[in-house]
Parts: structure tokens; C-alpha cells; sequence
């Protein structure tokens, strides 16, 4: 990480720093101290009550009886027996697979991004973090104490190492050159080529490619590097008394202003870890975890190094908000102090500018971030529990069982060493031996005692919602009478329990975005995530952006196998005629949720074989033939309709002709013919009347025409 520079101007009495940054509104370790004291009767508050719980968890303190001589001091461990019960039922939902999450995209654009960001989580929780060992602080935390805080950070170290010095220089060998050359082009054309070039020139070919012409590498001495040896996101289930919030964020943490931690630590390693400066001004010996008595530390207190490097001390982290420029608005920092040396100032590293803590309550409290265990509510019950077992024991251990007891004058001297030897003995006629002797045996404990011990442990199963081995025990008639009894009786307890494993899934949800976001910025260019024994997978930075829209879910086994089960059944209700494509995609879904990601890649990446070139061309024959038929089928019903159209016409013609004989015969028996050749004989006589009439007339009009010519004609003279 980039190293910040500061100015460091010290007091006369070498405690206080003046000047620790350039900024213009530095906050000094008295601003920080305040809103510690201010915060410390709001914090007493929940440790008192957190101790309290743990008390009756542990039976320790208060709730541990003074002993009594001839009493009992037993104290049932009634709270610490639901709390097993808890412990196992919260972490096998995180620990039953090796995916806590599930990273699901909101759009199909982000599908790479959630799967890039879910491969990287999940070999984060698998490979850098003790997974079972945080999952179990987690959970006993929430349990315990009904509040778990946990510190999201980051680990970077690197160490200088001597490397050979190799630097590329052109070949000189024109052979070796040419070859280069032919590496170099086939290695472009193919990438999967590249695996084909010898190892001792993989160095030398891919520099070659990103020069442009054929080099060799060559050592030519030796160089100081900076290795990063770990860079790795770190989560650490913080101690309640060591961490103290800003009462006024109404329980949501995100809205908190600060957050100050308190953790152990020496001079070597505040110098190993390189963020911290001004550690010459420490005063060693003043401050000590012997010197502060707020910091919850080791259960041995009184131990501690007595060399300087290694002795313990007490360091307050501040994580909060201030303004820092002078402009009016706060920005996140963070600052570190050991008794009133500041050793740490600088903007907040995280790139979603929060504060790296996650909360999550067991039993949520009402603005408040601090939640309840169980220990609150069966805290009665434990002790009336208590006190009835207690009384059931003084009952049997203060009996002379196993004691005999005998009449004085039932034996006499000879007789009573016989009888104490376990000889055969004379006693007295005058007593009767069955009231002369008496065998003290236990008392009966009374019904009431364990009436009483029946009702309170049910009673604290109701409360809890855990059914325990207490009481009745876990039997039907426990349950219930009826099978829908026993089903309801069940469903409210998995209810209740899916609601505790949710709130606490909900903070192991914020811890993944948080983890995004910084693995954004602070993974190297690529890191290469291992995912089989033989394949390997670069994840890029710019894919792995903290702000991209995802749905984290916690991965469980019987969630998985529930989305298996429908995908299968999807696949079973596509039918054989679907597209493979989609059933390959399916496919591949359920074997990544069967946690088989080789298969799943294989399925993503499978391919179908081309196809035979013999089977190719006899489906192209068969497509001809098929168009053949079809032409054919064609040509025959343009035919048969041809076919039809003329015997519809000579239908036609054939019944008008089959008409007209039928009508002439009719007419010709009814004398309709007879009839209408005399009409039409009739009018031809009269059309010839009147034509010669015609005539005769136009003949008689030319005469006159003729002889009115002749008059007009002149004369001749005569001689």
C-alpha cells in the first residue's frame, strides 16, 4: 500500500503530538479520548448485562452458590444446555458446504462478475481464513451474548528477496532468430500453441512477442525485489469489552459515527506491520495491559515479556468520521493511540468509505444495536430449576441411607458381635426381630419437586424454541397428540430458528460486500484463484468491482439441493425435441450446485462432434426426395382440378341438352308445337300481305314519280 508522510512536531514533555498530518482540523488523541469517555456509560451498561449472561451460561460468579457445609450447591446448566443445542444447528448451515456463498447477478451483465466474485470469496473463506474456527467464534459470539461485532481488515506483507536479473537482448544466431520468429507467428495464430514451446523458452518467447522481434533472456546479475508474501482480506470476531460503538446510531451500525477498538500489541510488531510512526515516543513501561484495566486481555494478566520489543501493550484503534478539512463535511479516518502518543492518522483505507465492523444480533433489541441471547430469558428458570434440584438432593444426601439400626435390648453382648460379624445369632424372645431392627433407605421425593422441574424446563423450551432432552424429552406425545399438532409444534421451531440463522446470515452478507469492494482494489492485476488440481482462473480486477448490483445468499446443502431438484425437474418437462443448448446450460447449473465445478465447465464448454459426412449426405437425398414427392403431389392436383373444371362443363352442356329434349316432347304431346307453328304461319302470312301491300304501294308512288318526270320534260317544237 501506498505509504503516507507526515510531520511530527513534539511537546516539551515528549507525550504529546502536536502535529501528526498536513491536514488543516487534525483531531487531536484528547477530541478521540472524549468521545471515548462519552460513550463509556452506554458501553458499561451492555457489559454489565453481557457478564451477567455469562455467568449464568458458565455458572460463575453471581450465579454461583456459596457452599454450605451439609448443603448442596449444584446449579443445572439449563441456559449452557440449549446454548449446545444452538451452537451445532447455526454453524452447520455456514460450514455444510465448502460455498458460503451464492453470488447470483441482478442482470445478465453482471453473470460474469458474480461468478468471478463468488469464486474469489469462496476460496478466500476456504484458503486464507480458518473457516470453521470464525464460523464457531461467530456463532458461539451470538449465542453467548446475544451480540456479535466483527472487524473486517486487511493483510499485506512483502518481503525484499534477491531474483536473477534477466533482461532481453536480440539474437544474434540467425537459426535461432528464424526460429524464434516461427514460435512467434504460430503462437499468434493459435494460442493453445503456446503450450507446445519448450519451458526455458517461454520467458523468452512471450518477451519477443511483446517487443515485436526475436530476444533471448539472459541473466545478467542479481536484483532486490519486493514479494508479496500475503494480501489477503483478515476477519476477527471482536471481544464485547474491547470494542465500543457510538451510542447515538439508534442500532444500526452503518449510521454509527464511531467505533473504537482495543487490541494487544508490541513495538516489533507496530514496526513489522510498517503504518505505524512516532513509535520512538512510546513510554514501554507506563502502558501496559496491567495499566489498563478497561482492555479485556488474557485470562493470565500478570504475565508479560520483560524485553521491550516483545512486553504487551494496549493500542485504541479510533474508526470514525471527522472533518478533517475544515470544509464542514466529516470524511472517514482512522487514528491510533497508545497512552497520549498517537502512532496512526490517515484517511479511511476501505473503499466503501464504512467502518470495517459487521454486527448481527441473536435476539434483536429495539434501537439498539446490542441484542439478547437465550440466557436472558431462562434465567429464572435455571434458577428455580436450581433451587428445586437443590432441595431434592439435601433431601437424599442428608438420609442415613444404607444405615441398620437395632433395639438395645434385642441382642445381647455375644450375640451383637455375632450379628455385626454377619454370623447366625440368638436374639430375645421378648422382641420381636421385625420391629427390633431398621434399614434407613432414600426418601421419596415429593411429586411436587419434579412436577416443578417438568413445568420449568418446558417452560424454558417454549421460551427458547429449542426441544431438548429435558423433561418429557423428545417423544410424539411431547409434540403433540396429532400429526398436525406434532407439525405446527415443529414448523414454530424452525421458524424461529430460521430467524436467528437469518439475521446472522445477514452480517456474514455484509462481510462478503465489504470483502468485494477491498478485493476491487487491493488484489493484485490478476490473482489466480485455484479452482481444480489442473485448471487455474485469472480474475481481473475490473471485474471485480465492489459496486456492481449482486444477491449474496449463504450457501447451505439443502438450499443447493432444493434448486438441483427444480432445475431437474425443468429438465425433465423440456421434452426430448428441445434445444441441447438449453439443456446443456441446465445441466451445467446442477452440477455446479452438486459441487462438481469440472463437470460444470465441461458441460459450459461442451460442443457436439460434427456430424458424419455419409449420414450428411443421406439427409440431403432424403430432403430431395421429399421435394420431389411434394412436386409430384403438386403437378397431380393441378391435374385432378383440371380434370374436374371439364367434367363440370360437360355436366353443364349435357343438362341443357337433356332440358331441351324433355321440354320438345312436352310440348309436342300437349300441342304446344302445333299451336305455335300455326301463329307462326299466321304471321308470316300477314308480314306477307303486308310487304306486297308495301310493295305494291312503292311501285305505285315510282309510277307517279316517273310520270310527273315525264310532264317536266319539254316538248319539241313543231315543223
Amino acid at each position: 500500500m501506498e505509504e503516507f508522510t507526515k510531520t511530527v512536531e513534539i511537546d516539551s514533555d515528549g507525550t504529546h503530538v502536536k502535529q501528526f498530518t498536513d491536514w488543516p482540523n487534525e483531531p487531536t488523541v484528547e477530541n478521540l479520548k472524549q468521545d471515548y469517555t462519552d460513550a463509556r456509560s452506554d458501553h458499561d451498561h451492555h457489559v454489565s448485562k453481557v457478564e451477567r449472561w455469562l455467568d449464568n451460561l458458565n455458572v460463575t460468579g453471581g450465579a454461583k452458590k456459596k457452599k454450605i457445609k451439609g448443603r448442596s450447591a449444584i446449579v443445572p446448566k439449563l441456559i449452557r444446555k440449549q446454548a449446545e443445542w444452538r451452537y451445532a444447528a447455526l454453524t452447520e448451515p455456514f460450514l455444510s458446504t465448502d460455498d458460503v456463498f451464492n453470488t447470483a447477478p441482478v442482470t445478465y451483465e453482471d453473470r460474469k462478475a458474480a461468478i468471478q466474485n463468488g469464486l474469489v470469496l469462496n476460496n478466500q473463506f476456504n484458503t486464507k481464513i480458518q473457516k470453521v474456527k470464525f464460523f464457531d467464534d461467530y456463532v458461539r459470539a451470538a449465542v453467548d451474548e446475544g451480540t456479535v461485532i466483527v472487524r473486517v481488515g486487511w493483510a499485506f506483507e512483502e518481503e525484499e528477496r534477491e531474483v536473477p536479473d534477466i533482461q532481453p537482448i536480440p539474437i544474434q544466431d540467425p537459426a535461432m532468430a528464424q526460429q524464434m520468429m516461427q514460435m512467434m507467428q504460430a503462437v499468434s495464430q493459435d494460442p493453445s500453441a503456446m503450450e507446445q514451446v519448450p519451458p526455458d523458452q517461454i520467458e523468452s518467447l512471450e518477451a519477443s512477442m511483446q517487443l515485436g522481434q526475436p530476444v533471448q533472456m539472459v541473466e545478467i546479475g542479481v536484483k532486490v525485489e519486493a514479494e508479496t508474501v500475503r494480501n489477503e482480506p483478515t476477519l476477527e470476531v471482536c471481544h464485547y469489552n474491547n470494542i465500543m460503538t457510538d451510542p447515538t446510531c439508534l442500532g444500526d451500525l452503518t449510521n454509527a459515527k464511531f467505533i473504537i477498538f482495543s487490541f494487544e500489541t508490541s513495538l516489533s510488531e507496530l514496526k513489522k506491520d510498517g503504518k505505524y510512526s512516532n513509535l520512538e515516543n512510546i513510554n514501554v513501561e507506563s502502558n501496559t495491559i496491567l495499566g489498563e484495566p478497561d482492555h479485556d486481555g488474557p485470562e493470565d494478566n500478570s504475565f508479560n515479556f520483560t524485553d521491550e520489543p516483545r512486553k504487551k501493550m494496549v493500542a485504541y484503534e479510533y474508526w470514525g468520521y471527522w472533518d478533517y478539512e475544515g470544509t464542514g463535511l466529516v470524511k472517514p479516518f482512522v487514528a491510533t493511540w497508545i497512552g497520549n502518543t498517537m502512532i496512526r492518522m490517515e484517511e479511511s483505507p476501505f473503499p466503501d468509505q464504512g467502518l470495517p465492523f459487521v454486527s448481527a444480533q441473536y435476539l434483536p433489541v429495539r434501537r439498539s444495536i446490542y441484542g439478547e441471547p437465550d440466557g436472558e430469558l431462562l434465567e429464572e428458570n435455571q434458577q428455580v430449576i436450581g433451587a428445586v434440584t437443590r432441595g431434592m438432593i439435601d433431601i437424599m444426601g442428608r438420609s442415613a441411607n444404607g444405615q441398620q439400626a437395632s433395639r438395645k435390648d434385642a441382642l445381647d453382648t455375644t450375640n451383637k458381635r455375632k450379628f455385626d460379624r454377619g454370623e447366625d445369632y440368638e436374639f430375645n424372645p421378648q422382641v420381636d426381630p421385625k420391629q427390633a431392627f431398621h434399614m434407613h433407605v432414600f426418601p421419596e421425593i415429593p411429586n411436587s419437586a419434579q412436577f416443578m422441574l417438568q413445568l420449568q424446563n418446558n417452560e424454558a423450551e417454549s421460551l427458547s424454541g429449542v426441544k431438548a432432552f429435558a423433561g418429557s424429552g423428545i417423544t410424539g406425545q411431547a409434540l403433540g397428540e396429532t400429526a398436525t399438532g406434532v407439525r405446527s409444534a415443529l414448523d414454530a421451531v424452525s421458524k424461529r430458528e430460521l430467524g436467528i440463522l437469518r439475521r446472522l446470515a445477514e452480517g456474514i452478507k455484509q462481510i462478503g460486500r465489504k470483502m468485494i469492494a477491498m478485493n476491487a482494489v487491493f488484489l493484485d492485476e490478476e490473482e489466480i484463484i485455484r479452482i481444480t488440481n489442473d485448471e487455474f482462473v485469472p480474475v481481473k480486477r475490473d471485474d471485480l468491482a465492489g459496486n456492481i448490483d449482486l444477491t449474496l445468499s449463504i450457501s447451505t446443502a439443502e438450499a443447493d439441493n432444493d434448486k438441483a431438484q427444480e432445475l431437474a425437474f425443468m429438465l425433465q418437462t423440456m421434452g426430448p425435441n428441445s434445444d441441447p443448448a438449453i439443456s446443456m446450460m441446465i445441466q451445467a447449473d446442477i452440477a455446479r450446485l452438486r459441487k462438481m465445478p469440472a463437470l460444470a465447465q465441461k458441460l459450459e464448454n461442451y460442443r457436439p462432434p460434427p456430424p458424419d459426412p455419409l449420414e450428411v449426405a443421406l439427409k440431403q437425398l432424403e430432403v430431395k426426395k421429399l421435394e420431389a414427392e411434394i412436386a409430384k403431389l403438386h403437378s397431380e392436383t393441378i391435374e385432378n382440378q383440371a380434370n374436374a373444371n371439364l367434367d363440370n362443363a360437360k355436366a353443364r352442356t349435357e343438362g341443357s341438352n337433356a332440358d331441351k329434349t324433355d321440354l320438345d316432347f312436352v310440348e309436342q304431346e300437349s300441342g304446344v308445337n302445333q299451336e305455335r307453328d300455326l301463329e307462326m304461319a299466321g304471321a308470316q302470312a300477314r308480314a306477307n300481305i303486308g310487304l306486297r301491300a308495301v310493295d305494291h304501294g312503292f311501285n305505285m308512288r315510282e309510277k307517279q314519280a316517273d310520270a310527273a318526270i315525264e310532264r317536266a320534260k319539254p316538248k319539241p317544237a313543231s315543223k
